[in-house]
């Protein structure tokens, strides 16, 4: 047993090694004086201060949040939504179809979901731009909500819905002092996955910019195929530490929702 568990460990550190060092290897010569990923000649914040004075790298960051915080927040209240909507339906067959077709667009490959909004916003008349990879993005972000959301939902005792309703409780009042409190933990993840999703994506977001509209992803690309920049690895190190702060704020927040709820549960 020992010895499963020492090999579990070293099948960790070895993956943790693997993802972490290019990532770790560009920080390291976003300050590098020389110019160049091979050799550090010394320490310098040239290519920091070189973003900030870029006003169309600027703008483009504006874009990428706005349209990060938009599409997480309506997919957060569609994802709400459609999870209700799976967990009260009564017939196996038709809640197993519905988690199917929420499923695929998680499965299917970004480059197949990318191409499909573009003949889809060709066709119906949606120019490239703001409106193309908002829709997108809410659409890839929905399901990640609904599976987020979901097993909380499961995971409620249907006594604490029929208590509510002995002691007077209509529909509305359930759903916003019962439900909603009991899976507030998966809204917050949902929320914070598709709002990581959406900083992250490039695939799908490739396919549907358009009219001088982009996002970081997108523009990191564009720059990194014009050639080596320590300006790309200031942007990228930025944009990896806005993640993990996001990641760290959303561990914090779900362990005080947990305990709220708990001591509420308690009392």
């Amino acid at each position: 047993m020992k010895r499963k568990v020492k090999w579990g460990n070293l099948y960790l550190i070895i993956m943790f090694v693997i993802l972490y060092t290019p990532i770790f290897y560009l920080i390291y010569y976003s300050f590098n004086s020389g110019g160049t990923m091979h050799h550090f000649q010394g320490f310098t914040l040239e290519w920091y201060k070189e973003v900030f004075q870029d006003t169309r790298l600027l703008i483009i960051v504006l874009n990428t949040f706005v349209i990060a915080l938009l599409s997480s927040a309506i997919s957060t209240i569609l994802g709400v939504m459609g999870a209700l909507a799976i967990y009260y339906v009564k017939k196996r067959r038709m809640k197993n179809l519905l988690l199917t077709l929420n499923n695929v667009l998680i499965v299917s490959p970004d480059v197949i979901i990318g191409a499909s909004f573009l003949i889809l916003f060709t066709i119906i008349g949606i120019q490239l731009g703001f409106t193309s990879v908002l829709l997108s993005h809410i659409a890839f972000s929905v399901p990640i909500v609904v599976l987020m959301v979901l097993p909380k939902l499961q995971e409620m005792s249907p006594t604490l819905i029929d208590a509510a309703r002995d002691l007077g409780a209509n529909q509305w009042d359930v759903l916003t002092k019962v439900i909603l409190p009991f899976i507030t933990p998966g809204i917050f993840a949902g929320f914070f996955m598709a709002l990581t999703y959406s900083l992250d994506d490039f695939a799908v977001t490739f396919f549907v910019t358009g009219n001088g509209f982009s996002t970081l992803s997108v523009e990191i690309y564009s720059r990194a195929r014009q050639g080596i920049s320590l300006s790309i690895n200031a942007l990228s190190t930025l944009l990896f530490l806005f993640t993990v702060l996001l990641v760290v704020g959303y561990y914090f927040i779900s362990q005080r929702s947990s305990r709220l709820y708990g001591m509420g549960g308690r009392k």
